[in-house]
């Protein structure tokens, strides 16, 4: 799976278990004796699989960041006039957009 595609997995997986774990501790807030002890044992093992997907998130997070700037800096050693060039033209185009906004 690809790391964006994995990401927005994990997003997606992250708020169906907060969700989740919100029901249940809503339900368990109602509710009393055993059952109360069930939602919110239920609650605590939704909790920790959210921290797990975030977790999970995070690692791919950094990996594809290391492979990004990996990358740029492979580029930049192969090509140091163009990146030159290239910082140099964002420099001017943000200049201007801040130039523009005063």
């Amino acid at each position: 799976m690809a790391p964006s595609n994995a990401l927005k997995t994990v997003r997606n997986d992250m708020k169906t278990l907060v969700k989740d774990a919100q029901e249940l501790f809503a339900e368990a807030a109602s509710a009393t004796g055993d059952k109360a002890d069930e939602l919110r044992a239920k609650g605590l093992t939704l909790l920790e699989a959210a921290v797990e997907k975030a977790q999970a998130a995070q690692a791919v997070a950094i990996e594809k960041g290391k492979e990004v700037a990996t990358r740029t800096d492979d580029y930049v050693h192969e090509n140091p006039w163009r990146a030159v060039a290239i910082s140099a033209g964002v420099g001017l185009l943000v200049g201007l957009v801040i130039g523009r906004s005063k």
